[in-house]
C-alpha cells in the first residue's frame, strides 16, 4: 500500500448529533471518507475566550486515507458551525489488510 493510501483517522467534535450526521454524510457522499463513526452524548469542558465552558457535543471519527486529509479538514471547516472546529489527524500503524483496502476502495473518485 502506498503512503498516500495509508489509513488515517480524523477526530472532530460537533454541537449536536444532527450536525455531526449532516457533515459526516457529506464526507461519505463525496467519497472523502469511507466511514464516519458518531458518538452522541459527550460532555466537553474547556476554556474559550477566557471563560470556562461546558457543552454537550457529539464526537466523530472519520476514516479515510492520508491523501485526503487536507481536503477533509478544508471541507469540515467549510461546513462546521464552530469558529475553530476540533480537527486532529491520527495516523495509523497498520490493521486488517482487507479493511485498509476497503477504505481505499470507498474513497476512490472523490467528488469534492
Amino acid at each position: 500500500m502506498s503512503e498516500i493510501d495509508l489509513p488515517v483517522l480524523i477526530y472532530s467534535t460537533f454541537p449536536s448529533l444532527d450536525e455531526a450526521k449532516r457533515i459526516g454524510g457529506a464526507l461519505v457522499d463525496a467519497k472523502l471518507a469511507a466511514c464516519v463513526n458518531v458518538f452522541p452524548g459527550m460532555v466537553s469542558i474547556y476554556e474559550w475566550e477566557g471563560a470556562r465552558e461546558t457543552a454537550e457535543e457529539a464526537a466523530m471519527i472519520i476514516k479515510t486515507r492520508a491523501e485526503l486529509t487536507e481536503r477533509i479538514v478544508d471541507k469540515v471547516n467549510e461546513l462546521h458551525p464552530y469558529d475553530v472546529p476540533a480537527l486532529l489527524v491520527l495516523p495509523t500503524q497498520g490493521g486488517s489488510a482487507e479493511y485498509c483496502a476497503w477504505i481505499v476502495q470507498e474513497t476512490q473518485g472523490t467528488t469534492v
